[in-house]
């Protein structure tokens, strides 16, 4: 039996939202996973559409009160945790009042896109890694799911490389399929910028649309994946070019879902 350590960061899990494959996935993979004998930690956004009281979320007094910088400004972090019911696993809640309050995920009741969810993926990017390392759980895996993830790859190469944390952890990141067309500010690629990153390094952002995110993802992440949904065309022939150029090709079935991250953790963590 496997003792590696997973850390899952993603949109959503079940049972506490479902609003994509995201939601299913990581209620499969993580316990999945711990069945197999490795240790796992989950992180999600708090999202407004959650609802605390129903799902028992209490706030990580010890874990809370980061600051997180996302360009100009800080803005406190907030940590909640709650369990999957039957699954023994805790669910750490990234939380905010200015971005995470309002009773939606990406859009509003207009389907409008909010148009700082770029700050958003950056505050919970940055937030994931802040709290795991106030935790002092080293990950051997940093499994990241769906667009809003796509820049941990990225810090884990730079700012966070040589973090006694983070400085064997590998990374891999799971493409979901969406259809979100709208452009981020202009100012992306400064929000984004940390500690040891370039502007050569973000030119992945320069779409400045979720796309951006997920291609960031995509090359800084030891490993790619996607599932086996039905892709946009921009989308699949993204992820073509990424699988040609780290010559791999993988995808996440759902009868093979855990027999291949179960060996792909293994493989990466040698």
């Amino acid at each position: 039996m496997s003792k590696l350590r997973i850390l899952y960061a993603a949109t959503e899990i079940n049972p506490f939202l479902q609003t994509t494959k995201v939601a299913e996935f990581l209620q499969t993979l993580p316990q999945g996973m711990q069945e197999r004998g490795m240790e796992i930690r989950i992180f999600v956004p708090r999202f407004g559409l959650i609802n605390e009281r129903k799902n028992r979320l209490h706030e990580v007094v010890r874990l809370s009160g980061i600051n997180i910088a996302v360009g100009d400004d800080e803005k406190p972090l907030v940590i909640k945790v709650a369990s999957i019911p039957n699954a023994k696993l805790q669910v750490y809640f990234i939380d905010n009042e200015d971005y995470f309050h309002r009773k939606s995920v990406f859009v509003d009741k207009n389907n409008k896109f909010h148009q700082d969810n770029d700050e958003r993926a950056i505050f919970f990017c940055k937030g994931v890694l802040e709290t795991v390392k106030k935790l002092g759980w080293a990950p051997d895996i940093v499994h990241c799911n769906d667009w809003m993830t796509g820049l941990i790859p990225m810090y884990l190469k730079t700012t966070y490389k040589k973090d006694p944390i983070f400085k064997d952890s590998k990374s891999v990141f799971t493409v979901y399929n969406n259809s979100y067309t709208q452009k981020f500010s202009d100012d992306l690629a400064e929000k984004v910028k940390m500690l040891d990153i370039d502007d050569s390094m973000l030119s992945f952002l320069e779409s400045a649309d979720t796309d951006a995110f997920v291609r960031c993802g995509m090359e800084y992440a030891d490993a790619i994946n996607k599932t086996n949904e039905d892709f946009s065309d921009n989308l699949n022939a993204l992820f073509a070019d990424f699988v040609k150029k780290k010559n791999i090709d993988t995808v996440c079935a759902d009868d093979t879902l855990l027999d291949n991250c179960y060996n792909l953790y293994n493989e990466l963590s040698k």
